[in-house]
């Protein structure tokens, strides 16, 4: 009987076409190097052509391997499909679910909710995956994640999203700052601050820029954070303002910390909303967890 590549193999090639490097593609599947090298080295011994052209400082995937790895996406979409099958047969919210969660919604958002998933659902078993939005999705569409707690607005293309709720933003500055215990905040105000934003990549960033209407060239500062705790030490230090979304503030993201929150008085916000693909076999099951959410935030 002829040799077939085994489903890790075939998510070794996929992960190396995606990184052209070894050490993340081996990050990215949990595993080590040499383990994910080793994989290749098979893959391509059950092939009979090279997948990969490797160096000392470079991964250039052949132009076979680019072919192979694109149809082995497509069979491993296939596989999740087949476990979303066995999974929809199994009773509701059982099993493991893959959730997505990004970073300026996960440190705030997770402890308030899941301990009520923990008690309303005890055979469900949550595996977490924190990243920024864009990267996330794609991890989505392509079947390594279940579902995703991202911000909105943002493009969803063709996925299903459900709204959890409204996140209000307050202005935050250093308590010197002419603006400290303003009680309401204008937007024309913002107009000369030095505002902090996140880094590229983070979607708080375009959200924060919005709402001040100004595009990033606008954007007048020399630092930018990784997080939104840091951005709050930086706002601090009296380095310069930003905007806070009150689900971090809840988080007592600012105890310690000499910092005046506000309310803009042209009030904005932006969305948290969980979103899945629309083919998944598990929508309702994703519906019913959307539900919970906006519940138990309610309560909370």
């Amino acid at each position: 009987m002829k040799r077939l590549p085994t489903m890790k193999q075939l998510e070794y090639l996929t992960a190396l076409a995606d990184t052209r490097h070894f050490g993340r593609a081996a990050k990215r599947c949990n595993v080590t190097q040499s383990t994910l090298s080793a994989g290749i080295r098979d893959l391509e011994s059950v092939l009979g052509t090279p997948v990969a052209e490797r160096s000392n400082r470079r991964v250039l995937i052949t132009r076979v391997g680019v072919e192979i790895a694109e149809k082995a996406k497509a069979l491993l979409r296939d596989a999740e499909k087949i476990m979303d099958v066995a999974s929809a047969g199994r009773s509701p919210m059982t099993g493991e679910i893959h959730l997505g969660v990004i970073p300026t919604i996960g440190p705030f958002f997770l402890p308030r909710i899941l301990p009520t998933l923990r008690e309303k659902f005890p055979e469900l078993t949550i595996y977490l995956r924190e990243e920024q939005t864009a990267p996330m999705l794609v991890r989505l569409e392509d079947g390594e994640l279940d579902t995703v707690l991202i911000a909105l607005p943002w493009e969803t293309g063709d996925l299903a999203v459900e709204d959890i709720l409204e996140d209000e933003f307050l202005f935050a500055c250093d308590r010197t700052h002419p603006l400290a215990n303003a009680g309401v905040v204008p937007l024309k105000a913002l107009a000369g601050e030095h505002l902090l934003l996140l880094e590229e990549g983070h979607c708080l960033r375009g959200h924060a820029l919005d709402v001040c209407r100004i595009g990033d060239r606008g954007a007048r500062t020399q630092f930018e954070a990784s997080s939104l705790h840091t951005l709050v030490q930086m706002v601090a230090a009296g380095i310069g303002v930003t905007l806070v979304p009150q689900l971090a503030v809840d988080a007592q993201i600012a105890l310690g910390t000499d910092i005046s929150l506000s309310r803009l008085a042209t009030p904005a916000s932006r969305r948290i909303g969980l979103a899945w693909r629309k083919t998944s076999l598990r929508a309702e099951e994703f519906r019913l967890l959307a539900d919970t959410l906006r519940k138990s935030m309610n309560i909370a």
